[in-house]
């Protein structure tokens, strides 16, 4: 999608004004989707798809009617029959990750135009990323040993004062003003109304959409809804969240017989935590850290657990592979000053001590993903300029609105969304499939449900459950972290074995040749 959408903005104009009748330029190209089958799996297709593509000039401070434009990038498929009902707006997640590679599942392509905006200050001619960052967590050891922490908060500084020397106000970064970016393109375009489909954080931004510009949205569906105030996540809610893996452990006789309690086998791992397997370092943060991440989906959480029911047996190999990999994924993971300048300005509240408030004494696990996100941004090093209080907490919001949440998902829990939500959507309804976790879950676990569920809904506002059915949690791990660490080690120790003994064959057949020089 990346090498599609690169494709097309190279070779196209520049609209000037988001005022001004947008010229689009056609294109047309093979492009992947997943399609569920009748079996119930997704397989990836193929299609041509007709596309149109420009860029859409926006104010970078809407208050400054003189001041700096920045260009948008924007992405339109045509419905692959006829245009039935209002095109669909894609908004994915982050902050810090890019909206132009959200077309992954056809689920309404045959009826709806699919559009893509460029979020400012990822997807533009203006980036907010932060190599400073980059390379002091690809040096760091543990990114949740306090030095590194600091050392994070020091890279945010320069970082903002390298981009304001260079005339970039990150002030103007937020999720409210990529909204009203999406309200200037669709007025460019000339469309009346669009359907919203979001993810994750994007949900954040379909809110704000929806207050500000409620009569140009047809319906809008969130998949793994953020209230406001809820990009800082609740340690107590990811304990809990563990807790109820621990009563599905009890429930899988295969995976009680590797362990009667998963909780105490985590706890014990937490409690003497390894500090390296045979000669090779590990990093505790690092690895809770990534534990974290892994724990947002079904799958590598069921990779996390069988890590630690290793490491808690004895054989810490998978802990220093997550320690290994977590530190060579966490450096490039997201555009760091798009993600503090965006996160911050939402959710951040002065004087709160992060670091240690998500990674409470005594938690299971707490937050620590969390605790390394938002501790650097404690420190005041990025500047932060709050959105306005309206957008800090939740007002009414009368669009029509299909929430899809999992019941696992840690990084977005159903219980906000139900409990902050849906008390101010007068036309909303929250749907939570059981034992599935964020967003790859909701769109795959069941993917023909999910497509006739979120279908339905945009095409007569009807939510139809009747074909949900409950997929029960498999804690089954093909190829285990644990195994993976001694297949990588024990390849590099064979490798090295092989050129050693290269070498020395090398060696003997040189004294050889020159043994037999050297004879008269």
């Amino acid at each position: 999608m990346t090498r599609i959408a690169f494709i097309l903005l190279a070779t196209l104009p520049v609209v000037a004004a988001a005022q001004s009748t947008m010229t689009m330029h056609p294109y047309r190209e093979s492009h992947p989707l997943r399609a569920p089958t009748q079996g119930g799996w997704l397989e990836d297709r193929s299609i041509d798809l007709a596309a149109d593509s420009g860029t859409c000039s926006v104010a970078e401070d809407r208050s400054q009617a003189d001041g700096r434009r920045i260009r948008l990038p924007i992405v339109r498929f045509r419905a692959t029959d006829t245009a039935a009902y209002p095109p669909v707006m894609w908004f994915s997640g982050g902050p810090g990750q890019s909206n132009m590679g959200s077309l992954r599942y056809d689920t309404f392509i045959d009826s709806s135009d699919h559009i893509m905006v460029g979020y400012r200050g990822v997807d533009e001619e203006v980036s907010l990323d932060c190599p400073e960052i980059v390379e002091i967590l690809e040096s760091a050891g543990d990114i949740l040993d306090t030095a590194v922490i600091r050392q994070v908060a020091e890279g945010y500084g320069a970082c903002a004062e390298r981009l304001r020397v260079t005339g970039v106000d990150v002030r103007n970064y937020t999720a409210v003003n990529v909204a009203q970016d999406i309200e200037e393109a669709r007025a460019a375009l000339g469309i009346d109304k669009i359907t919203i489909v979001a993810e994750s954080f994007g949900t954040r931004i379909a809110y704000y959409y929806a207050v500000l510009y409620p009569e140009r949205v047809h319906r809008m569906i969130l998949i793994g809804a953020n209230p406001p105030g809820r990009m800082v996540w609740d340690p107590r809610q990811c304990d809990s969240l563990l807790g109820r893996y621990g009563e599905l452990w009890k429930q899988d006789s295969n995976a009680v017989r590797r362990a009667p309690d998963l909780v105490e086998a985590i706890r014990r791992v937490h409690a003497d935590f390894p500090k390296r397997w045979l000669f090779f370092p590990i990093h505790e943060g690092t690895v809770k850290a990534a534990m974290n991440a892994f724990l947002f989906h079904r799958g590598t959480a069921a990779q996390g657990f069988d890590t630690y029911v290793a490491a808690a047996q004895g054989d810490p190999s998978g802990v220093w592979l997550f320690s290994f990999v977590g530190g060579r994924i966490f450096p490039t993971v997201v555009n760091w000053g798009d993600n503090a300048s965006k996160a911050m300005s939402a959710d951040f509240e002065p004087g709160r001590d992060y670091y240690h408030e998500l990674m409470p004494e005594g938690a299971i696990l707490g937050a620590p993903l969390g605790a390394f996100l938002w501790g650097a941004g404690q420190s005041g090093m990025w500047p932060v300029t709050r959105i306005p209080e309206r957008f800090r907490s939740v007002e009414t919001c009368s669009t029509a609105t299909l929430i899809l949440s999992g019941s696992l998902d840690f990084s977005t829990p159903p219980m906000n969304a139900e409990a902050e939500f849906i008390p101010h959507f007068p036309n909303g309804k929250h749907v939570v499939m059981l034992e599935a976790g964020h967003i790859a879950d909701l769109w795959e676990l069941q993917p023909e449900v999910t497509a006739h569920l979120l279908r339905t809904f945009v095409r007569t506002g009807n939510v139809d459950t009747s074909c949900i059915r409950y997929v029960s949690m498999s804690f089954a791990v093909s190829w285990g972290f644990p195994v993976l660490a001694k297949i990588v080690v024990g390849g590099g120790v064979l490798l090295a074995g092989l050129i050693v003994f290269g070498i020395w064959r090398l060696a003997r057949v040189w004294r050889r040749r020159s043994g037999r020089r050297m004879i008269p």
